[in-house]
Order: structure tokens, then sequence, then C-alpha cells
């Protein structure tokens, strides 16, 4: 019987990896004939190239669409091996190296959903790679899998590891948002200290984060001291420079406020909804920390961030890979299967979008299909805190 079953799996592995190999050559093949430009990469290499010229970062308007620099300047740093590459060149390093990750992403979603079967990672990785937000993370050349990655690969190591803490401060130095899971791991941290008086490991690990995050962007400090007091003292505050708040493409809470209110700038209303959707879900995700959930209680921090972050296009919300095979894992096949297409389905893009900006004149009907992600977050973040207090097996 070992032997059948050994072999069995034996089988399963290639034919799962050959599928993916189809799908992610198929993919390669769309891509290429919609010609896509891949204009964030273009911005990233126009950054390294101003790093390397010595000129003013936040000065910086490059492509067709005249984009800013809008990262820290630790990400410029990195990004000054991009100028290395002609532009061919890059397009195709980036596509493939967004497939790469796209791979270590899915593998890295199972270990934090417990399930390890092998050929897993090959069937989710052929069919994730058509979902909206991983399509357009190519599309644009964005870093959205890396920084993610960089996020599971943290939180998926095993307890009390010398490196906690690492990939989230580096993914923070590049773009604030993943900051909000040091937050996370403090409070978590904090509240399991006032309960049961010890928590060392959170704060360890939050410790580890900070020290991380402060040791990249003292470095990018140190190289470039003008454009760091610049991104620190004004650009950090300045939203409004990444795109209007009413794009589709921004699936936040304030795109979404934006569009239902008719106005470009939501204001308090914005401000109220992110604070108490920000509170509610930190406490969900503690909550699910605290009773040994942890996939709940990452994917919960994440799902916030997005919402209440000023500006979530909607390649930001590759995180709905693991939220979906949560979902399934957990025995919510039926919920993940009614998730499943609003990600897959392309819907958002099927109101009137574009530089007329049709988004603030939008009807209850293009409301709903220009908010599906953040509906399906909120949904999330009501299943996390509506959760049974048994202890989770994905733990």
């Amino acid at each position: 019987m070992t032997v059948i079953v050994f072999s069995g799996v034996h089988r399963r592995v290639p034919t799962a990896l050959g599928a993916c190999l189809l799908s992610f050559a198929a993919f390669w093949i769309a891509q290429r004939a919609a010609q896509v430009s891949m204009i964030d990469l273009m911005v990233y290499r126009a950054e390294g190239a101003t790093v390397r010229a010595g000129g003013d970062l936040y000065a910086l308007r490059t492509t067709a669409a005249q984009l800013p620099t809008t990262y820290p300047p630790f990400a410029a740093l990195l990004f000054t091996p991009l100028t290395l590459l002609d532009v061919t060149g890059l397009r195709t390093l980036a596509a493939a190296g967004n497939l790469v990750l796209l791979v270590a992403f899915v593998r890295l979603s199972l270990r934090l959903v417990g399930h390890a079967r092998a050929d897993t990672v090959w069937w989710v990785a052929a069919v994730a790679v058509w979902c909206e937000p991983v399509w357009t993370t190519l599309r644009y050349g964005q870093i959205n899998l890396l920084l993610a990655v960089l996020v599971l690969w943290d939180l998926t190591r095993r307890p009390g590891d010398r490196l906690a803490g690492l990939g989230i401060g580096l993914a923070a130095a590049v773009k604030l948002t993943p900051a909000l899971f040091a937050v996370f791991l403090l409070a978590t941290g904090v509240a399991a200290r006032r309960r049961n008086g010890c928590g060392a490991p959170w704060l360890r690990h939050a410790r580890g984060a900070v020290t991380a995050f402060a040791g990249a962007t003292l470095l990018a400090a140190a190289l470039l001291p003008y454009d760091s007091w610049r991104f620190w003292t004004c650009m950090v505050f300045r939203a409004g420079r990444v795109g209007h708040a009413e794009e589709t493409a921004n699936q936040a809470l304030r795109g979404v406020l934006a569009r239902a209110l008719h106005t470009p700038d939501p204001g308090a209303a914005w401000a109220v909804a992110a604070a108490l959707v920000g509170a509610a879900g930190l406490a969900a995700a503690v909550r699910a920390e605290l009773r040994g959930q942890r996939a709940w209680a990452v994917l919960a921090c994440a799902v916030t961030a997005l919402l209440i972050c000023p500006v979530s296009w909607s390649h930001h919300w590759v995180w709905c890979v693991p939220v979906v095979l949560l979902l399934a894992v957990e025995g919510r096949r039926a919920v993940a299967v009614c998730t499943l297409p609003v990600f897959c389905s392309y819907a958002l893009w099927w109101v009137p979008h574009g530089e007329e900006r049709p988004e603030l004149h939008q009807g209850p009907g293009e409301l709903l299909l220009s908010g599906l992600y953040a509906a399906a977050g909120c949904a999330f973040l009501l299943c996390a805190a509506l959760r049974p207090s048994r202890t989770s097996r994905t733990a």
C-alpha cells in the first residue's frame, strides 16, 4: 500500500508541474499579445537611474504618463541594478522573476494555512496567475509579490528564529503598508503580556521588524540624505501624488467612499471608516493569533492594511490567493468558491473608467462592481472576527 501511495504522489507532482508550466506559457503569450507596458517597472528603472545620477528623486516624472516616485528612498536604492539591463531584457527578467515569486508565494501561503501536498503548489499557481491582481502585477511589472513573499517568509518561520522580523522590516522600508504587520505583532505581544504575563515572542518579533526597517531607512538616509528628508517630512503625507482617490483601480475604503460620495476627497468619512475598520481588523488579528489561529491572524492583518491604506490598487490584492486557500482549507469551500470569481472576473473593469474620471458619477450597480475587492475584504474580516474560539489546525 505504501508503494502504491508513494507512486501516486510521484505521478501527481509531474502532472501538476506540467499543467502549471503550460498555464504560465499561455499567460506569457497572452501578456506579449496584449503588449503590456510594464509601466511601473519603467518607473523603478528611472528611479534607479536618478539615484545613480545624483538627481532629485521626488521631482522625477517619467514615462508617457508622467508618473512620480512614491516609495521611500530605500526602494530607489534597490532599483539601481535595474539600470544595468536594456528595457527588453529587463521586462523579460521581471516577468520570469514574478512567475517564480508567484510559486514561492503560493508555497508559503499553503504552509501558512497548513496544507502540505507538494502538487497543490503547482495547481494553485496555474490558476492564480490568471486572477486579476496577479495579472495586473505582471502587466505593470510591480513588486507586490516580492513584498508578500518577504512578509510570509517572515511569518511562517519557526518561533524564536533569529531572523524574525527581517522580512517585514525590509518590506516596510520599501513600501510602508507592510508596517501594519509590525503593529499587529506589537499589539499581540502587549495583549499576551496583559493576559498571562508572556508576550515576549511577539514583542521580540516586532522589535526585529522595527530594527530591520530602521536599519534600511538609515542606510537610505546616509546615502540619499536630501531625498530622505523630503520623503519623511513631506512626500509621505501627500497621498494624492499616487493618483486620484476615486479611480476604479483603488480598492481601498478611500476609493470606495470617493466613488460612493461622488467626491475626489472623502475626507472625514474616510478617516472615520479607516479608523473603525483598522481597529476592528487589528482586534480580529490579535484575537486569532492569541487563539493559535496564525493564518487567520496574518490574513486579517493583510486585508486590514489593504482596506485602510489611502490607495490600494487592484494589483495590491495579491493577498486574495492565501485568503481563498484558507477558506477552502478551513472547510468554507462554498465561501471560497464565491470569493474566487471576485478576483478572477475582472468585474471592477466592467464599469466606465478613464482620464475623464467617470468614476465620480457611478450608479448603484457600477458602485457595487467597482467595490468588489473592498467588500470581499470586509466580509473576510467579519468571518475572522466571528470565528469560533477553538484552536485552528493552521496555527
